[in-house]
């Protein structure tokens, strides 16, 4: 398994994350976010799954779903053996694939806690299909972040779900599911603000 590591190496916490559904772990959102972290002095880890890691070798192969790719993610954490506070997370997709294996991870003393970035709450126009079944039971710390008119949950949206007390929200005015806000707003602020929310709730874990 290949790994992508951006920030300090003396750093206090290390979050490794995991791409979105139809993006690399390259991508330009996934190397600004691990700058923004990095410039808050966390490290970021990043890795990809099979069916993306494929696609560079030009196999057009679909992302699975959400509960196939998690053993890929446990396998990321025990290759990674980081040293200091190890949280886990992603963007969308990586992001439903960790939370899916954060509690047996925060159980076993594994994980500090869990960072989902733009968490896909139901597809696009369809509100009914919810992915919410294991996050009223989460245990682990959790920070989800997401644009106020992101289509996978808005802020209206979200607040009628149960989700634990563990999980922690904040939010991007006006984002949508990459932060992208609309004029006068800057995804680059936002970015920032992402990586500053995130530093401040680590530091307190």
């Amino acid at each position: 398994m290949s790994f992508l590591s951006t920030g300090p190496t003396d750093a206090t916490a290390t979050l490794l994350l995991a791409h979105g559904a139809g993006a690399p772990m390259d991508s330009a959102w996934m190397n600004m976010m691990a700058e923004k972290l990095a410039g808050e002095g966390i490290r970021t880890v990043r890795f990809e799954f099979g069916y993306m890691a494929a696609r560079r070798d030009g196999q057009r192969k679909p992302p699975p779903r959400g509960e196939v790719l998690r053993p890929e993610y446990l396998a990321a954490v025990d290759a990674l053996r980081p040293t200091g506070k190890l949280l886990i997370g992603g963007k969308s997709l990586g992001g439903r694939v960790a939370s899916m294996v954060a509690n047996g991870l925060f159980q076993q003393g594994k994980i500090a806690g869990l960072v989902c970035l733009g968490y896909p709450f139901h597809p696009p126009g369809q509100p009914d299909k919810l992915r919410t079944s294991h996050l009223d039971t989460l245990s682990a710390p959790t920070l989800i972040c997401q644009g106020t008119r992101d289509p996978f949950g808005t802020r209206e949206d979200v607040a009628g779900y149960r989700l634990s007390p563990s999980i922690k929200l904040h939010w991007l005015e006006d984002g949508d599911h990459e932060f992208k806000p609309r004029k006068p707003h800057s995804l680059e602020n936002h970015l920032g603000d992402v990586a500053e929310k995130i530093a401040k709730w680590v530091a307190g874990l």
